[in-house]
């Protein structure tokens, strides 16, 4: 258990951030895939470091833990490995995390996959083949690392692939991050309508390394938003670049208009400074649909409800299916804060603000995310952060971080 004693801001703090956990996981794929990468800033996280265990070895059963970005991405790599056959499995929490929407896709692809346990859900047997179908139709409200997963094999399929999004797309943001990176790699692609193509790459018709400095991760970013806010010191963190593709870059945005946080880039550097606004004036309600950037609504519920601010956010999904019930444990929490929330399965809003509790330990239901998102009410008031290490899982360096941030009061 971390004790979080009530504490303020140090002024002008720097924190160097590592890389993006989402890149990093979509670069060792095509690094295994096509072997001209090079890959820098590589993300720290235990994520991270679970698929690069996994692609490095040549084992018949791979055992993923946690890590739902990696158990997505190795279904479609496993399937493509011709004659190879993989069981792929994970935590009790990952054989409860449906994959059914990826395997069908892949099914109609014609790869042979079987459910070991129960239908829709890890772990899987999958039997590798060479892919001549060009065309799959997939549901587009599903996890956008369902359609990374087949997106980031397509330029190894000799005749491409077409993927039809049928229906409303969740999270696009990540679906064309990944499309950048391909395109960087010089996979060609297009995203028209609903319709993604990708061309087959022959690697061998370029001899040239391609060098990739990993961005850093702007969902760690986020944490350091709400610490500012709620701190109202400026804080300096690296880094990080100005144009970026990931979509929880959306934070800058939301923090200035919610919360009065500017967002300076210097770009020799690398660096972005997060300077309060000293004569913000707070709004009345926050109603935003963070569709497209969920990952950080446990963030904004947190920095809202410690500011006693009304908020209603659509847009979540995804949360549901996360490491927990992302949304009924944010209900969970938010109570011992003083915030009583009511959810769907697709909304969290805020009902009213009491006194937090005396002696408030938060539970982390082994979410990485519920750990450091809570973790600034420490400048409200003193409360205890359980299951710690599960900040590994994307940000290994978090408390440590903090320790240089924070002044006790």
């Amino acid at each position: 258990m971390k004790k979080l004693e009530k504490s303020k801001l140090t002024g002008n703090t720097t924190i160097q951030i590592s890389g993006s956990k989402s890149i990093s996981n979509r670069l060792l794929i095509l690094e295994s895939l096509f072997k001209n990468i090079q890959i820098g800033n590589l993300s720290n996280s235990q994520d991270t470091q679970l698929l690069k265990k996994a692609l490095s070895e040549n084992t018949e059963t791979v055992d993923i833990h946690h890590a739902g970005t990696a158990m997505r991405f190795l279904t479609s790599y496993y399937s493509i490995q011709d004659g190879k056959t993989t069981i792929l499995t994970g935590s009790k929490r990952m054989k409860e995390r449906p994959i059914k929407n990826l395997v069908t896709a892949l099914q109609n692809l014609g790869v042979e996959i079987e459910y070991l346990e129960n239908e829709g859900f890890p772990p899987l047997k999958i039997k590798g083949r060479k892919i001549t179908e060009t065309k799959v139709d997939v549901p587009a409200n599903i996890s956008s690392q369902f359609i990374t997963s087949l997106l980031l094999i397509a330029g190894k399929l000799e005749n491409g692939l077409e993927i039809n999004l049928v229906g409303e797309v969740t999270s696009q943001s990540y679906i064309e991050m990944t499309l950048s990176i391909l395109t960087k790699f010089g996979i060609k692609n297009s995203f028209v309508g609903n319709t993604i193509k990708v061309e087959y790459y022959n690697e061998n018709d370029d001899s040239s390394t391609i060098d990739y400095e990993v961005e850093s991760d702007w969902s760690s970013a986020s944490y350091f938003y709400s610490f500012a806010a709620l701190g109202r010191e400026t804080i300096h963190l690296k880094s990080f670049d100005k144009e970026s593709t990931q979509g929880d870059s959306a934070i800058a945005k939301i923090y200035d208009e919610f919360f009065g946080i500017k967002t300076i880039f210097t770009e020799e550097e690398h660096k972005l400074t997060l300077q309060p606004d000293p004569n913000f004036q707070f709004p009345e309600k926050i109603i935003l649909d963070m569709n497209n950037c969920p990952d950080i609504a446990q963030t904004l519920c947190v920095t809202a409800a410690a500011l006693k601010i009304p908020f209603e956010i659509s847009g979540l999904g995804t949360l549901r299916v996360k490491e927990t019930d992302r949304l009924l444990a944010l209900h969970n929490e938010l109570e011992k804060l003083g915030t009583e929330t009511e959810f769907t399965d697709l909304t969290i809003k805020s009902i009213s603000f009491n006194d937090p509790e005396d002696n408030i330990s938060i539970a982390t239901y082994q979410d990485h995310r519920m750990a450091m998102s809570f973790a600034p009410f420490c400048l409200i008031k003193e409360l205890n952060i359980e299951e710690e290490d599960v900040v590994e899982k994307s940000y290994p360096m978090f408390w440590e971080d903090l320790e240089n941030l924070l002044i006790k009061e």
